[in-house]
C-alpha cells in the first residue's frame, strides 16, 4: 500500500493507493489559512503536521489496512511558497503561501536588477510577489529579527518530509515555483540569489522527485502511526504532480485544467515555453526531461468559494449544488466578473488587480452572479489557452481534475468558451495525491515508470463546445478583456 498526501491551500488531502499506484481511499483534514487586507496568505506549518498525522491514522482507521502494510509515503504540496526554519528546522514564522502578495516592491526591484526578459528566459518565470524568493526578501526587509533567525528556507512539502525522515532537500518541480530556480541548469540561480541579497545555502539540495528522502523516523512513525523505516519518497509540486495525475506525461497526451483554489490549464513539453506576451510560466515536469508549460489564475475555484459565501453565508450543506442548479437557467448577457480576487498572475502578472462585478442592473439575482463567477474563471483561461495555441500547442481536448471538475455545467462553460471538448476523469479531486502516489511507487521501486499514471483513471464524462454558443462567448471573451484593460489603472490606485 503506499499513502499519498497532498498539502493544499485548504487542507491535506490524504489517499490510499494500492502498491500499482490505484486509488483504495481518501480524505481530506483541514487546517486555517490567514487572509489579511494587504495582501496576508499565511498559514502554520505545524497545522500541516497535524494533518498528515491525523489524516494517516484516520485512512488506516476506516479502511482496516494494518500500519506494516503501508510499503512507502509521497508527497505533492502547495507550490510558491516561504517556509522558514531556524538551525533547529523550527518554522521562525507562520509560511507566506502562494496567494501571499506583499512582496511588491522586492519584486520589482529583484525584475529590475534582471531585466524582465532575462528572468523570464531564465527562471521560466515571470518575478513576481506570488514567489517564494520575493517574500523572504519581504521577510529580511520588514521582520529583521525572524530574518535574522532563518538558517533554512523550504517549501511545504519539503518541511513535513523533514519532520518524517530529518533529510530537508527539495525536487525540481517545486524549485522551480521558487523564482531562485535555473531551469537550464536544474541549480539554485547564482546570479538571481546574488541580485536578491541572498545566501544560496538558506535552500536546499535540489534532488529527483522519486528520491527516498529517508526511512520514517522512530519518533514521526509513533505521530503518525506507521512503522518506523517505512520508505518517506520526497515528491512534487502540485501543479506537476496533477498533470501527471491526469496522465499528461509526454507532450503527446494533451492539456489539462486544474479547477481548485487556484486553477490552471497545462501540458507536458519536451522544453520550457517561453511565451513572447511572458503570460504563461514553465515548471520542471515531476518527469525527468519534460517540463509543464502553464497558465496558472490566481482564484480559480476560490472565486466560485467566495460567491457561495457570500450568497450563501455559514457553510450549509447543499449550497454549491442550490447555486450551481440555479445558475444553468439563466443568462448573463451583459453581466461579467474579473476573478481577480487574490492578484493576477497569467496572463496579468498584476498583484494590484482586483475582482469586480461589471454591468449589475435590478434584474440580477444569485443565479447570475454565479454564473457570471462561473464565465469570469473561463474567460481568463481563454486567454490562457489563447497563448498555448499561439505557440503552436493543439489545445483542442483537455482533461478537467480539481473539485470544481465535478460541475456539469462548468465543464459545459469551458467547453463553450474555449472552443475545445472538456472532459472530466475518474480522478477528480484526487489527481494530486494520485501523481504523489506513482511517484512514489516509483521511488519505493513498487511500478516500473511514470507511464502507470495513464492508467489509473479514465474519463467519464465529455463536454463538447456548442457552436454557437462558442460564438457568442468569443464576442463576449473580447468585451471581458477590455473590461480589466480600461480598469488596470485604477487597480494601482487602491491601497487593498
Amino acid at each position: 500500500m503506499i499513502i499519498a498526501h497532498d498539502l493544499g491551500t485548504t487542507g491535506d488531502k490524504a489517499s490510499l493507493h494500492s502498491d500499482d499506484g490505484r486509488l483504495i481511499a481518501a480524505l481530506t483534514e483541514r487546517y486555517d489559512t490567514d487572509f489579511r487586507a494587504g495582501g496576508v496568505a499565511e498559514q502554520d506549518p505545524e497545522g500541516w503536521w497535524s494533518a498528515v498525522c491525523a489524516a494517516t491514522r484516520k485512512l488506516l482507521e476506516r479502511t482496516g489496512v494494518r500500519r506494516e502494510q503501508v510499503a512507502a509515503i509521497g508527497f505533492s504540496g502547495q507550490m510558491m511558497g516561504a517556509v522558514l526554519l531556524d538551525r533547529e528546522y523550527r518554522p521562525v514564522r507562520p509560511s507566506l503561501i502562494w496567494a501571499d502578495h506583499r512582496s511588491q516592491a522586492q519584486a520589482d526591484r529583484l525584475g529590475a536588477a534582471l531585466g524582465a526578459e532575462r528572468a523570464y528566459r531564465l527562471l521560466g518565470h515571470q518575478v513576481h510577489p506570488t514567489y517564494s524568493l520575493t517574500k523572504v526578501m519581504w521577510v529580511r526587509e520588514n521582520e529583521p529579527e525572524a530574518f535574522a533567525a532563518t538558517a533554512h528556507v523550504c517549501l511545504a512539502k519539503d518541511y513535513v518530509v523533514h519532520r518524517l525522515t530529518g533529510v530537508l532537500v527539495t525536487d525540481r518541480s517545486d524549485a522551480s515555483s521558487t523564482n531562485a530556480y535555473d531551469q537550464s541548469t536544474g541549480t539554485w540561480s547564482d546570479e538571481v540569489l546574488a541580485a536578491a541579497g541572498l545566501d544560496p545555502a538558506l535552500f536546499p539540495p535540489i534532488v529527483p522527485s522519486t528520491t527516498v528522502a529517508g526511512p520514517l523516523l522512530p519518533d514521526a512513525a509513533e505521530a503518525v502511526g506507521l512503522d518506523a523505516g517505512t520508505p518517506v519518497v520526497l515528491g512534487g509540486g502540485d501543479g506537476p504532480l496533477a498533470a501527471l495525475g491526469a496522465g499528461v506525461i509526454d507532450p503527446g497526451d494533451g492539456a489539462y485544467a486544474y479547477l481548485g483554489s487556484s486553477s490552471w490549464v497545462s501540458l507536458s513539453a519536451e522544453q520550457p515555453l517561453h511565451d513572447p506576451g511572458m503570460r504563461t510560466m514553465t515548471f520542471d515536469h515531476v518527469v525527468a526531461g519534460r517540463y509543464v508549460p502553464t497558465a496558472t489564475m490566481q482564484a480559480g475555484g476560490a472565486s466560485l468559494d467566495w460567491v457561495a459565501d457570500v450568497l450563501r453565508p455559514g457553510g450549509e450543506e447543499g449550497r454549491f449544488t442550490d447555486l450551481l442548479r440555479a445558475a444553468a437557467d439563466v443568462d448573463t448577457a451583459g453581466l461579467y466578473f474579473l476573478p481577480h480576487l487574490l492578484g493576477e498572475r497569467s496572463p496579468y502578472w498584476n498583484a494590484s488587480a482586483a475582482g469586480a462585478f461589471l454591468g449589475l442592473t435590478r434584474r440580477h439575482q444569485q443565479a447570475h452572479l454565479t454564473r457570471a463567477v462561473l464565465e469570469g474563471v473561463a474567460f481568463n483561461l481563454a486567454t490562457c489557452v489563447g497563448a498555448f495555441r499561439e505557440a503552436g500547442h493543439s489545445v483542442e481536448r483537455v482533461d478537467a481534475i480539481g473539485g470544481g471538475a465535478a460541475s456539469d455545467l462548468w465543464l459545459q462553460i469551458l467547453a463553450d468558451v474555449w472552443g475545445a471538448t472538456v472532459r472530466r476523469r475518474s480522478i477528480v479531486e484526487e489527481a494530486n495525491s494520485l501523481g504523489a502516489a506513482v511517484t512514489a511507487g516509483v521511488g519505493a521501486g513498487l511500478v516500473d515508470g511514470f507511464h502507470v499514471a495513464r492508467e489509473l483513471s479514465t474519463v467519464t464524462a465529455e463536454f463538447v463546445p456548442d457552436p454557437g454558443r462558442h460564438a457568442d462567448y468569443r464576442r463576449r471573451h473580447a468585451l471581458f478583456l477590455d473590461v480589466y484593460e480600461r480598469l488596470e489603472p485604477w487597480f494601482a490606485k487602491e491601497d487593498r
